[in-house]
């Protein structure tokens, strides 16, 4: 299911976002670009989560929105750590491959979710 991926890797990319911020801070003594990352990146599965206890299919559709808005807040602060060389270009290309997954998966279940709801 669907869904099911999505909560297994927005939690993974939030563990994988948490471990970045820290070598972040402590390597390259980054601290306003790694927050707002770290903001964003973990927002995507919370939302995720929450949308679980949706309490209609709008709410639901609304809530994986926001995360879909967050996710792509994170690959907007990922470039932007990567073009100011905070990121190396394989430690980008690895988290940038995973949040354009994510991108993929919200929006295709978005999209599947609104046409059910306008069925």
């Amino acid at each position: 299911m669907k869904n099911g991926a999505l909560q297994t890797k927005s939690f993974a990319f939030a563990v994988v976002i948490v471990e970045l911020y820290k070598r972040l801070r402590t390597e390259k003594k980054e601290s306003v670009l790694s927050k707002q990352l770290l903001r964003s990146g973990t927002a995507i599965g919370a939302l995720v989560r929450e949308a679980e206890q949706a309490e209609s299919k709008a709410d639901f559709v609304h809530k994986l929105a926001i995360a879909l808005k967050e996710a792509n807040e994170t690959e907007y602060w990922l470039e932007l750590l990567h073009e100011t060389h905070y990121l190396d270009p394989d430690a980008f290309s690895s988290i940038h491959r995973d949040v354009v997954e994510l991108l993929k998966l919200l929006t295709s279940i978005i999209n599947s979710s609104k046409r059910r709801i306008s069925q």
